[in-house]
């Protein structure tokens, strides 16, 4: 039994008072309880607290239950509601559902079956609300407001950063290009006790040794050829903040060794200089390579490579995560309508099947640069295949198989384009706990589009078990 604390909050509104006292004796002992005789006394109510499912019946005074909810529903759009009616028709249930009905009940009630469904609809609640809290977190508090994803590498991925980043420790991150590893150390930066510091990022793949020492450290007046005064380097620029060196398994010997010494002591010397620089400076350090067979290869010091691995992130490539493209399609989509003006409402499940099936070679980096031609070039309201770059649109129809699509939910690369979208609605039904109205949501589409083709998936016997069963029960 759960403590008062803890129960979730439900209102029960009824103009029968028998009713309404009856459901709450059953109800109390594992929810918190509020009753209301109206809609308009409901809508009060509903205004003043928390509530996590709404119970109303159909037929009421004043404001029926379908506008209650209707009304409840813009108020809370992550309210859900579990009508009653002692006059079901099948034409109601399917009207309820389609306005955002969790569940149509006919009277008498059968109390196990209501009790089921509030356990149902109370876990779908708490796990919104969770989802949106975790959101809010990640986004206000730990800065993660860039890194998109709910798949299960990322939640991994998140509590990674999330335990990290309040130390001090170390931290290499490492992932094929266009992962986002310089987003990840600026939310580790930002995470951090210094986030108020300064973040200094070093790409050391475009510099030459000479170029690079004299970046990291800074050099003295008349250190070399066109040093006409003292510099500072980027160690001395990042002192109480974060320093970020970038595709470090490209850094020349030499300067691993001096990089190896400052890890150790925070000291180091300017180029053409003898007084010692002493910096308070947390390091993160990224690579698109295997540092580790680098070691083993004699390609970079040893004791360089435990010093930078004290925490190890490893950024999943994008076809490794197929489930969060339709997030970041999402993401992008909002960006880049703001940034050129444009009002595209969404993706066509047959662009998102697309999209799911390339094996993103480019990663979220590619990801966001095919989103971006697609909106400035949009052919209508909606993104749709014909939208879709034609190498992209090849290769994920019909062009070299799709590494790690099959086994993420993706298609094959012989799979027609009904298949992938027959996929994409499953996995999108699964996602949302087989929820219609966010499935269908996620999928830019219409309730009425969604119920059209699950009808088409169902007569054909293309659905999966549990998909069928959500088709069946939301009509009944």
């Amino acid at each position: 039994m759960n403590s008062e604390k803890t129960k979730p909050a439900i209102l029960i509104v009824d103009d029968d008072k028998n009713t309404r006292d009856g459901l709450r004796r059953v109800l109390s002992a594992d929810y918190s309880v509020f009753l209301a005789e109206s809609g308009e006394k409901a809508l009060e109510i509903l205004s003043q607290n928390q509530i996590s499912v709404l119970v109303t019946d159909v037929r009421m005074p004043g404001i029926d239950g379908i506008t209650l909810m209707k009304r409840a529903l813009a108020q809370n759009p992550r309210l859900e509601c579990i009508l009653l009616t002692a006059y079901g028709t099948v034409e109601m249930a399917v009207e309820a559902m389609n306005q955002g009905a969790f569940y149509f009940l006919t009277k008498p009630v059968n109390l196990d079956q209501l009790e089921a469904l509030l356990r149902r609809a109370a876990r779908s609640a708490e796990m919104e609300a969770e989802n949106i809290k975790l959101r809010q977190e990640l986004d206000d508090r730990y800065g993660l407001e860039n890194i998109i994803g709910n798949s299960p590498p990322m939640i991994q991925l998140f509590n990674i950063i999330r335990q990290a980043a309040p130390t001090q420790a170390t931290i290499l991150i490492q992932g094929e290009s266009g992962t986002g590893k310089e987003l990840v150390a600026h939310a580790i930066h930002r995470l951090s006790a210094r986030s108020r510091g300064p973040f200094v990022a070093v790409h050391c793949a475009a510099l030459s040794a000479t170029l690079l020492e004299s970046e990291l450290f800074g050099h003295e007046k008349g250190a070399f050829t066109g040093a006409t005064h003292q510099r500072q380097g980027r160690f001395e620029m990042a002192d109480g903040g974060t320093l970020f060196l970038d595709e470090i398994s490209e850094i020349d010997p030499s300067i691993q060794v001096k990089l190896l010494r400052v890890l150790e002591e925070r000291k180091f010397e300017r180029v053409g200089g003898n007084e010692l620089v002493e910096v308070d400076i947390r390091l993160i350090a990224a690579t698109n390579r295997d540092l580790r067979c680098f070691v083993e290869e004699g390609k970079f010091r040893e004791d360089l490579f435990f010093r930078l691995d004290v925490v190890n992130i490893n950024l999943p490539p994008l076809r490794e995560r197929v489930d969060d493209i339709p997030l970041l399609c999402g993401h992008f989509l909002k960006e880049f309508n703001q940034k050129h003006g444009k009002n595209v409402e969404g993706l066509t499940p047959d662009a998102i099947a697309i999209l799911s099936s390339y094996h993103w070679p480019g990663n979220v980096r590619e990801l966001r640069n095919t989103m971006e031609k697609m909106v400035v070039m949009a052919h209508g309201n909606r993104l749709s295949a014909r939208d879709i770059p034609h190498a992209v649109r090849e290769q994920a129809r019909g062009g070299q198989p799709v590494p790690g699509a099959p086994a993420a939910g993706g298609a094959s690369a012989h799979e027609s384009l009904a298949d992938m979208e027959r996929k994409m609605i499953i996995h999108a039904l699964k996602r949302q706990d087989n929820n219609i109205t966010k499935a269908a949501q996620e999928l830019g589409i219409s309730r009425r589009t969604l119920h059209r083709k699950l009808k088409k998936y169902r007569e054909s016997g293309l659905l999966g078990e549990k998909a069928d069963h959500t088709a069946e029960s939301d009509r009944s």
